[in-house]
């Protein structure tokens, strides 16, 4: 086994980087040994182990992590791609999925794409590196992305979006459940005229959030919402909230595909078109992004659990890495309405309601077993 090497030694002559014989000279071991005591999960004696690490602080001594990955042919850094960061989502899923690697014993490479590019660009930066796996964290990348790492052997798992390949792991919040929920809620409160803004059109986000919220209409007998595009994005969502609130037949409750178009559209509706939320219009958002519990906004949101989906998608991708070739599964991540102010209530008999926190409970699925695909 080649030697691994660590930071320099300080002497009066030229500076040379300590290495692992080194180490394992002061503390009369072998090389190899230093190796294991470095290695997380390897067998060595509490005894040795001391006598090894009190030899590396004496020398300065720290493993060299390119060193060691080119020895076991693994880089222990997981790439991810990730576009949206204006959603603040996604920096707090972000800091979940490091947290989840490093205790693996993974770092981070980050990957940005801007929102219109494809996925081509950002797949060919991706594969310029030797990385031991991929979490796809984003709607705007194309499917096809999570389909080209996989043809190139590399493990990937989608999150907050499902690909139309059985053979892509994803772990998704429960989209189309909490859309029906919301379409339920809206109508419990007595509503009458509704809409939805959309986000990315060709998402399965966007696609499942509006399905659940028309079926929940159509259970109910209503016709489909009127609907406008937002992508996602807060200018086109301010955009389009000034179209669908400038009709002769005005919605009366809006349901946005994520939380930063919902705040779009109460700032339109307040400060440009002066309606009262939530009596004259109710906004409903979908993530529970930080800024939604603002007293400012206090926007009813489908909550999305981002705690439980990075510690889904890290165990996805590390059981690739370990069983290649394993079934792929859909994780579903259960979520619940949260009640807040942009919101009309509806009566307790109506919508059972929490007097404390203002949560309303809705029906949940479970995460799905291996091998499931709801």
């Amino acid at each position: 086994m080649g030697s691994q090497t660590g930071s320099t030694t300080r002497s009066a002559g030229p500076r040379r980087r300590v290495s692992a014989e080194d180490v394992a000279r002061l503390a009369g071991t072998s090389q190899s040994t230093v190796s294991r005591v470095f290695s997380p999960g390897a067998a060595v004696s509490p005894a040795l182990r001391q006598r090894v690490l009190e030899a590396a602080r004496q020398l300065g001594y720290r493993p060299d992590a390119i060193a060691r990955s080119l020895t076991l042919r693994r880089s222990r850094i997981v790439a991810v791609a990730m576009a949206h960061l204006d959603n603040l989502v996604y920096p707090e899923l972000l800091e979940r999925l490091s947290t989840a690697l490093q205790a693996a014993d993974y770092q981070i490479l980050l990957f940005t794409a801007d929102k219109g590019s494809t996925a081509d660009p950002v797949f060919e930066q991706v594969m310029r590196y030797r990385v031991d796996g991929i979490l796809l964290a984003s709607t705007t990348l194309s499917s096809c992305f999570a389909g080209e790492c996989r043809a190139a052997g590399v493990p990937v798992v989608s999150i907050n979006r499902a690909t139309d390949d059985p053979a892509i792991w994803s772990v998704t919040g429960d989209n189309e459940r909490g859309g029906r929920a919301i379409a339920e809620f809206l109508l419990a409160g007595g509503h009458r005229r509704f809409a939805y803004l959309a986000g990315i059109e060709d998402s399965s986000t966007n696609r499942d959030r509006e399905r659940g919220f028309a079926a929940g209409l159509a259970a109910a007998g209503r016709e489909p919402p009127s609907r406008a595009v937002g992508n996602y994005s807060f200018a086109e969502a301010q955009r389009a909230a000034r179209t669908l609130l400038a009709r002769p037949d005005r919605p009366d409750a809006l349901f946005c595909a994520n939380d930063p178009m919902a705040i779009a559209c109460l700032e339109v509706a307040r400060h440009e078109f002066g309606l009262r939320v939530p009596e004259e219009l109710s906004i409903v958002g979908f993530d529970d992004a930080a800024p939604a519990a603002w007293p400012s906004y206090a926007l009813t949101s489908w909550t999305l659990d981002v705690a439980a989906m990075a510690e889904a998608a890290v165990g996805a991708l590390l059981a690739q890495i370990e069983e290649p070739g394993r079934p792929a599964q859909r994780i579903v991540v259960p979520g619940r309405l949260l009640v807040r102010g942009s919101a009309r209530r509806p009566p307790p008999d109506l919508w059972p309601q929490d007097a404390v926190d203002g949560l309303a409970p809705a029906e949940a699925r479970p995460l799905a077993p291996a091998g499931a695909v709801p």
